[in-house]
C-alpha cells in the first residue's frame, strides 16, 4: 500500500516517542500500533511492521542495560529462548484469523491492556523477596511471549510487572530483563513476519531509525532517574487513539 510522505513522518516521530516509553515502562506498541492503524495500515501489516521497529529499540535498551551490568544473563537465558520460540508461535496463529475480525479484536485489546498499566500498583526500584523461582516463571515468560507474537501492545509492562511481583527484581533490574525478553519475542516474532511476507519493509525501516533512537534516550534516563511519570502519559496517549479507532470503525 501506498503512504505519503506526512504519514512516514508523523509515524517516525510516533517511533521516536514509543521507543523512549518502552525503554523506561514498556508499551511503546500502544503508541505505535494504533498510529499505524489509524494511518490506514492493515492489522496483520501493522503488527509484522511492528515488529521490525520494535526489534531495534530493543535491541539498543538491551545494549544499553547489558553495557550497565543489569541484566542477568546465566539465570534468564532459558526464558530468552522459549520467549523467541514462543513469540513465533504466536506470530503464525495470529495469521489465521480473519482481518475483519482483527479489526474488532485490536480495538478491545488496546483498551483492556491501557486498564491494566492504569490499575497497575505502583512498584520501586529495590529489589523484594522472590515469590517463584527463575524456572517456575518460564510458562509465566514464555505466555506472554505468545501474546507478544500474536498481538504485542503492552508486553513491556506485563513482563516487567510480573518480575517485580514474582521474581522480586526492583523496577530498574526488572526493565532491564524486560528488554532482553522484548528482544527476543521480537526477533521470533519477526522472522515468522517476514517469511510470510506481510512486513512493510521501508517503514519499518524508517521507523526503526526512530525508535532506536527513543530507546537509547530512554534506556539512559530510566538508568538515571526510574520509570514513574511515563505511563499516565503513556495510558493518555493510547486511550485517546483507540477512541479514534474506534469513532471510526463506527463511523
Amino acid at each position: 500500500m501506498h503512504l505519503g510522505p506526512e504519514t512516514y513522518a508523523l509515524l517516525t516521530i510516533v517511533a521516536f516517542i514509543a521507543g523512549f516509553i518502552d525503554a523506561i515502562a514498556g508499551g511503546g506498541g500502544l503508541l505505535t500500533v494504533p498510529a499505524m492503524l489509524s494511518a490506514g495500515v492493515p492489522p496483520i501489516a501493522t503488527l509484522a511492521t511492528n515488529k521490525l521497529q520494535s526489534s531495534f529499540s530493543s535491541a539498543t535498551s538491551t545494549f544499553s542495560f547489558s553495557r550497565q551490568g543489569m541484566i542477568d544473563w546465566r539465570t534468564y537465558w532459558p526464558q530468552v529462548v522459549l520467549i523467541l520460540i514462543l513469540s513465533g508461535i504466536g506470530s503464525l496463529v495470529v495469521q489465521s484469523i480473519k482481518t475483519d475480525i482483527l479489526d474488532l479484536i485490536v480495538p478491545g485489546l488496546l483498551v483492556a491492556v491501557a486498564a491494566y498499566v492504569l490499575l497497575s500498583p505502583r512498584m520501586s526500584d529495590d529489589d523484594a523477596h522472590e515469590r517463584v523461582s527463575a524456572k517456575a516463571y518460564l510458562p509465566v515468560g514464555g505466555a506472554i511471549g505468545f501474546y507478544d507474537g500474536f498481538f504485542g501492545p503492552g508486553t513491556g509492562s506485563f513482563f516487567a510487572t510480573s518480575l517485580v511481583s514474582l521474581r522480586g527484581l526492583g523496577l530498574i533490574r526488572a526493565t532491564a530483563h524486560t528488554k532482553a525478553f522484548n528482544f527476543a519475542s521480537n526477533i521470533g516474532s519477526l522472522v515468522i513476519f517476514l517469511a510470510t511476507g506481510h512486513t512493510m519493509i521501508l517503514l519499518g525501516l524508517c521507523m526503526a531509525i526512530d525508535s532506536a533512537s527513543g530507546a537509547w534516550t530512554g534506556s539512559h534516563t530510566a538508568i538515571r532517574f526510574g520509570a514513574r511519570v511515563i505511563r499516565p502519559v503513556l495510558v493518555t496517549i493510547s486511550l485517546i487513539l483507540t477512541a479514534k479507532l474506534l469513532w471510526q470503525a463506527l463511523a
